[in-house]
Order: structure tokens, then C-alpha cells, then sequence
């Protein structure tokens, strides 16, 4: 047997939540030499056959946030429940920080964590041939990024599992950066600078790509790695987003669209980031979980 994967042989320890899904907690899906442990949690409804996966990538500008967070218009497990409900299971990951370790560290976390999932697809009744990704703000671009890089050797990384393929069906992206080039140092919430220390209130692309060289921030801009080979993509911003311009989002529409690439785009008129105190949140959340449904085969 393969010695990376031999490292996460054992099961990861789970419970029934009740009569239709099984709950594994803290699931630790790669060990990084230095870091801490990169866990995850994964909820499986109960089914006959393999079910597909949606791999959930928590925002919070790079540099803040778990595997339990959550956008503010949604309620505490709120997606993670209407995703199973659903008929799919949902991982929700954690990666390094960019406090931690500069891009592409969190890229190559967040493939880690596709792989970890194919490789276990039998163990934890999961289907390895219908497997997502989506996020939101710094997640839906990591999501972006997973999405259209399966091809990319040089972003893979060797963090966790290393056989396999991180390749995915469809992404989703709530509000992410697409296009690092073109956005002018996205203002941080107050929620997150509170959380964070003095020295390192600084833009977070900033931190992020920590004085990366040219080829570098080009790996980092989702919009480079368009291709016709592209999975199905759907996006969600809203038009009066001050974090990350609208725009974001309809240039990687527009790449998309040039490349032949399915692309959907969902418009919220007049909300900001995170869709906070948004109305149409039940109608967004509703989009999502039906669009990965149709395209992983729920």
C-alpha cells in the first residue's frame, strides 16, 4: 500500500446524527510538517449506493475562519443540512491560513482534501466519480481555483494523500475573487480585521500572495486557468458587493462563456458582501443545492 495513504488508513471515528445521516467529525485528511493538522468534517445521508460529495471551502479573507463557518445569511449547519437533505454529502474543509503559509498553500490543501475523499470514496459510501467543490468570498475562490487546475502539476502540492485526482464534476462560487490583476486591495470586513492581530492588518491579497513573483499571482487568478475542458461553473454576487467587485464575477462568467465553458450566474440586485441581511438567502441557498444536484446526479 501506498505510505502516504497508509498514514490515513484508519476510518475517521463517526456517529448517527439520526435515521438518514452519519456525522464524522474532525476527520484529519493531511498532516503538515509544521502546521497544525488540516481536519475536516463530512456528513453522509444514508443510502444504498455511493452518494455524490460537495466539498464546502469556508471564506474569511484567507486569513480567518474554520470548517464551520458559515456566510451570515445562513443559520448555523444550515447548508450543510439542506445539502444532505438533498441526497449528497458535504465535507467541509479547513486549510492553512495565510498567516501560515503564503499561496499556494491553501490551494494545495484544499486539493489534498479532494484526494483524501477519492481515495476513502468506498469507506465512507461516497460516489468518487461526483465530487464538487464550492465556497464563498475567499472560498469560492480557492473553489474556482480546485475547479480549473486539475490539469495544473505544478499546483497539486504534496500535502496528505498524493494519488489521485483532485479533478471535479461542477464548482460553485458565492462572491470570490476571480481576477487578482484587476481588483484594487479588496476592503476587509471589521468583522475580520477585529480578529486579527496589528501588524497584520493589511490587505489580504496582500498576505495572501506575500510578495509572490509574477508567475505565482498568475497561478492565483482563477481566470488564467480557463480552458475548454472546464467543468460547469455556477456564481453568485451581489451587485452592491465593496469587498469584491460584482465584476469579480462576470469577468470569470465572461472567460468562461469565451472558452465554451457552462457557466451560470445568479445576480443579487442591491446585496453586499456575504449576502448578510439579504431576503433572497432562501432563494440563493435553494439555486445552489439544485444546481449541484442536477450536475452530480442527486
Amino acid at each position: 500500500m501506498n505510505a502516504i495513504l497508509r498514514q490515513y488508513q484508519d476510518p475517521p471515528t463517526s456517529y448517527r446524527l439520526d435515521d438518514a445521516v452519519t456525522f464524522f467529525p474532525g476527520a484529519v485528511y493531511a498532516s503538515v510538517p509544521g502546521f497544525r493538522s488540516l481536519q475536516l468534517d463530512l456528513w453522509v445521508p444514508e443510502s444504498s449506493s455511493p452518494v455524490p460529495t460537495v466539498v464546502w471551502i469556508h471564506g474569511g479573507a484567507w486569513m480567518v475562519g474554520d470548517r464551520r463557518t458559515l456566510p451570515p445569511f445562513l443559520e448555523p449547519d444550515e447548508l450543510f443540512a439542506a445539502l444532505t437533505d438533498a441526497g449528497m454529502a458535504v465535507a467541509s474543509i479547513e486549510y492553512r491560513h495565510a498567516l501560515e503559509a503564503p499561496f499556494p498553500a491553501q490551494l494545495h490543501d484544499a486539493k489534498a482534501a479532494v484526494r483524501w475523499l477519492r481515495s476513502f470514496a468506498g469507506t465512507l459510501n461516497i460516489d468518487p466519480d461526483a465530487i464538487a467543490v464550492a465556497g464563498e468570498s475567499a472560498g469560492g475562490h480557492l473553489a474556482s481555483l480546485v475547479a480549473l487546475t486539475s490539469d495544473a502539476t505544478h499546483l497539486e502540492g504534496d500535502v496528505g494523500v498524493r494519488i489521485g485526482s483532485s479533478a471535479v464534476s461542477c464548482a460553485v462560487s458565492w462572491f470570490g475573487v476571480s481576477d487578482i490583476e484587476s481588483i484594487v486591495h479588496p476592503e476587509t470586513p471589521a468583522s475580520i480585521l477585529a480578529q486579527l492581530p496589528e501588524n497584520a492588518r493589511k490587505p489580504p491579497l496582500e498576505i495572501l500572495l506575500n510578495g509572490a513573483a509574477v508567475d505565482v499571482r498568475r497561478d492565483a487568478s482563477p481566470v488564467t486557468h480557463v480552458s475548454q475542458s472546464t467543468p460547469p461553473f455556477f456564481l453568485a454576487h451581489g451587485t452592491a458587493d465593496t469587498v469584491v467587485p460584482f465584476e469579480q464575477s462576470t469577468l470569470l462568467r465572461d472567460a468562461l462563456e469565451h472558452a465554451g465553458a457552462p457557466v451560470t450566474l445568479m445576480t443579487v440586485p442591491g446585496a453586499g458582501h456575504g449576502f448578510d441581511a439579504c431576503p433572497d438567502g432562501p432563494a440563493i441557498l435553494e439555486a445552489t443545492v439544485s444546481y449541484l444536484a442536477e450536475h452530480l446526479g442527486a
